[in-house]
């Protein structure tokens, strides 16, 4: 039996689990604002084993603000990935036993993010530029943790472009034996593009995260960036180990995940319809309200789930103009249930 095969033992909320090893055959990235714990459940009620990722956290959060906050989870989450911001290996190290010890599946160290604000802080994409950096990053948290720690980073930076360099940072990163790369198929431009803007002006260029797999067999490259369908999944599975989706998956979320543990973890569970998973929300969301959070704030997650379905633009009109209010409870959630079809 390989590491990957092995089983461990971890906890929440002083509660022993036992869980197999971290597949990343598909994930969905992690998204700030976007991948919260309530979207995560939501979204695991489409799919069982699909690897689920935070937003990402800063170490000072952690370390110096409310970590339980930034921490806590459901417990039907799992698989889940905590992604860290960082660039002091000894902070990202305790930072990752945090995660073990609330027993998060992985952790990931984000090397990927453009704003100015980690920028600042030497977070994010910026450490593409400083690659020995992340080298030392990556060796403290696995010496630190014995769940797996993966890097997602970008192609390159501003004129830090060329293969040769993206081949230089994977090269120097791996020997801190780090073997899961996720992998965005474009770079990252600093200066002058909002990180909005980075996510669609960089040209995406797949053949680079390709060439990267044909020279490190033995390395897991997960695929990242603009992928739409499940059919450029499959092409993409061609070449790579994994595919990791972002807005897609969060904008039209059940024609993506509905298919993927049948299609790529080899489920024979039967499909979900959205009317279900909606429903099955229904206990998750009366608990949430019960804990005082406001229903707009939990069911926001759920206005694309019927994207393209009679009904669905109402669907979401309704939550967003009645979700708000502060008598809104589970009835103003069923009502807008109510308004798309059940054919």
């Amino acid at each position: 039996m390989n590491a990957d095969q092995a089983l461990h033992t971890h906890y929440v909320s002083g509660h022993s689990f036992i869980h197999d090893s971290v597949r990343r055959r598909f994930s969905v990235a992690p998204m700030m604002d976007w991948t919260t714990s309530d979207c995560r459940v939501f979204h695991r009620l489409i799919s069982d084993h699909a690897l689920l990722y935070t937003e990402m956290v800063t170490t000072g959060a952690l370390i110096h603000g409310d970590a339980a906050r930034h921490l806590d989870y459901h417990a039907s989450e799992h698989p889940v990935a905590l992604q860290l911001g960082g660039s002091h290996p000894a902070e990202l190290a305790q930072c990752a036993r945090m995660a073990e010890e609330r027993g998060y599946d992985e952790v990931n160290l984000n090397v990927g993010c453009p704003s100015d604000r980690v920028q600042n802080n030497m977070i994010g994409a910026c450490l593409m530029a400083h690659p020995q950096l992340v080298a030392e990053c990556l060796g403290e948290m696995q010496a630190a943790v014995r769940i797996p720690v993966t890097v997602k980073h970008r192609l390159g930076i501003d004129d830090l472009d060329s293969f040769e360099h993206l081949h230089r940072f994977v090269e120097t990163v791996r020997q801190s034996g780090c073997t899961s790369f996720t992998i965005h198929a474009r770079k990252a431009i600093l200066q002058g593009l909002s990180p909005k803007e980075n996510r669609d002006i960089p040209p995406l260029i797949y053949d680079h995260v390709y060439r990267i797999k044909a020279l490190y067999p033995e390395l897991e490259i997960i695929i990242n960036g603009g992928i739409k369908t499940l059919a450029e999944c499959d092409h993409h599975l061609e070449k790579v180990d994994g595919v990791m989706i972002g807005r897609e998956a969060y904008q039209n979320p059940w024609p993506l995940l509905s298919e993927v543990d049948q299609r790529y973890f080899g489920s024979c569970h039967p499909v979900r319809s959205r009317m279900d998973i909606a429903e099955a929300f229904i206990p998750y969301l009366e608990q949430r309200l019960a804990a005082g959070a406001p229903l707009y704030a939990v069911t926001k997650h759920l206005l694309g789930l019927f994207h393209g379905q009679r009904g669905g633009k109402q669907f979401r009109r309704y939550l967003s103009e009645n979700g708000h209010a502060r008598e809104a409870g589970v009835k103003t959630f069923q009502a807008a249930l109510a308004l798309v079809s059940r054919d």
